[in-house]
């Protein structure tokens, strides 16, 4: 297993373990497997472990196998905040104390503030004390390191980014999201100021392995190179030096044994030119089924009504080539739950867009099109329901 370092100069396996996605049995997770999957990944040498407050049963599952196997010491386990549920700053220590209980354990690694869509969601812990709280926390060791995990656009990211002194920070990046939410702009950013990035959805939830079309599939195996699908996703994800560890929802030890193999012999610069050509093909083919031709380049951007207009024709596009509740579960999480409405139907067609789109986008028809495909009735009470939630005022 190859490591990268933190901020503090500790090791971090490359690869990462994504806790989410355990196989169940019943109601619960099948904590036989679990275990055996994950003793299998600390032997091969991984050593960070992702979860959450709000992934069922998955905190206390790997502090009982953790504590089981007598290997705190030997892991760091990243956890986050629910930051949708906190309104008052007596609810950060309740969370953060029902973590602790869940885990078997008196202090957390990486905490992180969790599925950060938007500034205001920042401002919002500011304004309940999660500085001062974080700062006591890191004190005491209770957090040793302190992030964000975010679903944004880039825009948002970099200004949480310079907004606090952070330890790390979590993205979704991969070789089709490129140019998604924070995205390579964030990435380098991040990478800038010396703080880790650790990736997430490196697979768009296996998307990238199991919803290839043929010919995405023909230009890997006429490439030259023996890699699976997942392989190329890492190794993309691996050449870039700026990326510290990449997680894998691994719930199989064959995912295990093959994601921790390629993780030991990936290093930073490995991809030739005939790799990155072979990719091109490959988003190429996928992007054949998009409605619309956007590159995410941003030269659009900003809209002076505030609309995202990239951010909307991706998940346009995410509906044909993922299927339309995937696509509208995007946009409902990167656009409608922003702090300021990014919403199309605010376009006033003004065209100043279309002067600046290098792909000749008739942009104004598209983002129609988008909305009326998007926000379906039952999508847009939702959303307002949930922006009412997120956004409420706190106490």
């Amino acid at each position: 297993m190859r490591y990268r370092k933190d901020k503090h100069g500790e090791d971090l396996s490359v690869m990462g373990f994504g806790c989410m996605r355990f196989q169940k049995k019943g109601s619960g997770i099948d904590m036989e497997k679990a275990e055996k999957q994950i003793m299998e990944a600390i032997d091969l040498g991984v050593n960070y472990f992702d979860t959450a407050y709000v992934y069922s049963g998955s905190e206390a599952a790997i502090g009982e196998i953790f504590e089981k196997n007598h290997v705190r010491e030997k892991i760091k386990i990243a956890t986050k905040l629910p930051q949708y549920l906190i309104s008052s700053n007596a609810a950060l220590d309740k969370f953060f104390n029902e973590e602790l209980s869940r885990l078997r354990t008196d202090y957390v690694d990486y905490y992180l503030m969790h599925h950060l869509t938007d500034v205001a969601m920042w401002e919002k812990l500011k304004k309940v004390g999660v500085r001062e709280w974080l700062d006591e926390k890191k004190k005491s060791g209770a957090i040793r390191n302190v992030g964000f995990s975010y679903h944004g656009n880039s825009d948002g990211f970099l200004k949480i980014l310079n907004d606090y002194d952070w330890d790390m920070c979590q993205i979704q990046y991969n070789y089709f999201d490129e140019n998604s939410q924070a995205g390579v702009i964030g990435l380098k950013a991040a990478a800038e100021k010396g703080i880790p990035v650790v990736i997430m959805e490196p697979l768009r939830g296996g998307k990238l392995v199991n919803m290839l079309p043929e010919n995405a599939k023909k230009a890997m195996k006429e490439s030259g190179r023996d890699w699976s699908p997942a392989e190329w996703s890492f190794r993309w994800l691996f050449n870039q030096p700026e990326v510290t560890v990449v997680l894998s929802g691994m719930n199989t030890s064959e995912m295990v044994q093959e994601n921790c193999k390629t993780a030991d012999k990936a290093e930073a610069g490995d991809f030739t030119d005939k790799d990155f050509e072979t990719l091109k093909k490959v988003t190429a083919a996928i992007k054949e089924k998009e409605k619309v031709g956007c590159t995410g380049c941003r030269y659009c951007m900003p809209c002076p009504k505030g609309v995202d207009i990239p951010g909307i024709f991706r998940c346009y596009n995410a509906m044909d080539i993922e299927g339309k509740s995937e696509g509208r579960f995007q946009f409902a999480q990167t656009v409608g739950l922003t702090k300021e409405p990014a919403f199309a139907s605010q376009c006033v067609e003004c065209g100043k867009c279309e002067k600046h789109c290098p792909q000749n986008i008739p942009i104004r028809e598209k983002l129609k099109e988008a909305d009326k495909a998007l926000r379906p009735l039952p999508y847009k009470v939702g959303i307002a329901v949930a922006r009412k939630f997120m956004f409420r005022k706190t106490k």
